[in-house]
C-alpha cells in the first residue's frame, strides 16, 4: 500500500488462479460483504476477479446494482445446462470485477441436480474454462451446508470462514469444519482452510473483545489478523451498488478490507 492509503497497481505475471469461497452455514455474517469488498480490493491491485453469486438470495447480484431477475442466464442456467458454457452469463460490475449472477432459481438446483452423477463437481468443472481469465474467483455460498456449497468447496483451493463477533458465533462452527474436513478428505484433497474472518466488530463492546478472544484461543492457527468492522458503511455501499472502498475510500471499513487482501496476496 502507498503512503497515501491507496492500493499501488501491481503488474501480475502468470499467476495461478486462487479460487476462495466464503462459507458459513450461519446468514448475516458478511459473506456477501466479504466478496464485494475483497474482490474490489484486489481488483484495485490489478488482480483480475471474478465473483461468483452462488446464494439463491442474489444478495452479492443487488450489491452491485443487477437485477439478476430480469436477466435470461444466470448461473442457475449454466448448472442445469451441461452445455451451457459459464462465460456465457458473466458480466461486468461496478467494481472492476466480472460477476456471474445468481438469484432464487438456484435454490431449483439443489433439487433437480440431487440424481445427476457428479453433482458435487458441476460447478468445479463450469470453473475450469475460466482458470486461465482470473486470478482470483471469489464464491459467495449461500447460509447452509447443502448441495451448492459443497459444489463451491469442492471448486474452491480455499475456504475464508466469516464468524460474526457477536453472541453465538462459535455455534456450529464444529459442524462447519467438519463438513470442511469430510470435503477434504472425499471430494477436493487440495482444499485448505484460509482462515477465520471476524466480522461485525464494535471495538466499544466488551463482549465483541470477548468473542474475539474466545475465536484466538479456540482457533489460533486459522484467526486471520483482519478484524472486519461493524458500521453502517457497508449497507449504504451496497446500496449505492458500490464498494466501501469508492464509497467511503478513508474509513476504517475500507482499510479492513484492504488489508484483508494483501492477506490473501501474501499467504498465496
Amino acid at each position: 500500500m502507498s503512503k497515501n492509503g491507496k492500493l499501488a497497481k501491481r503488474n501480475i505475471v502468470n499467476k495461478e488462479c486462487k479460487i476462495l469461497a466464503l462459507a458459513q452455514q450461519k446468514g448475516g455474517v458478511g459473506k456477501t460483504t466479504t466478496v464485494i469488498n475483497l474482490g474490489a480490493a484486489l481488483a484495485e491491485l490489478n488482480y483480475k476477479v471474478l465473483l461468483v453469486d452462488f446464494d439463491p438470495q442474489g444478495a452479492l447480484s443487488a450489491g452491485l446494482g443487477i437485477d439478476s431477475y430480469s436477466l435470461k442466464q444466470t448461473v442457475y442456467d449454466a448448472m442445469v445446462d451441461t452445455e451451457l458454457d459459464l462465460s456465457k452469463v458473466i458480466l461486468p460490475s461496478s467494481i472492476g470485477c466480472d460477476l456471474v449472477p445468481g438469484n432464487i432459481d438456484l435454490s431449483a438446483a439443489e433439487v433437480q441436480l440431487a440424481n445427476e452423477p457428479g453433482r458435487d463437481q458441476i460447478l468445479k468443472e463450469k470453473l475450469s474454462s475460466l482458470l486461465n481469465r482470473y486470478h482470483y474467483i471469489l464464491i459467495d455460498c449461500p447460509p447452509s451446508l447443502g448441495l451448492l456449497t459443497l459444489n463451491a468447496l469442492a471448486a474452491a483451493t480455499d475456504v475464508i470462514i466469516p464468524v460474526q463477533t457477536q453472541y453465538f458465533a462459535l455455534r456450529g462452527m464444529a459442524l462447519l469444519l467438519k463438513t470442511i474436513k469430510k470435503v477434504q478428505s472425499r471430494i477436493n484433497q487440495n482444499l485448505k482452510i484460509f482462515g477465520i474472518l471476524p466480522t461485525i466488530y464494535d471495538s466499544r463492546t466488551t463482549h465483541a473483545k470477548e468473542i474475539l478472544e474466545d475465536l484466538a484461543n479456540s482457533y489460533p492457527d486459522l484467526l486471520l489478523k483482519t478484524v472486519i468492522p461493524q458500521t453502517v458503511k457497508f449497507p449504504d455501499s451496497a446500496i449505492a451498488a458500490k464498494s466501501v472502498l469508492t464509497f467511503a475510500a478513508n474509513s476504517n471499513a475500507a482499510e479492513s478490507y484492504k488489508n484483508l487482501a494483501q492477506e490473501v496476496i501474501n499467504r498465496g
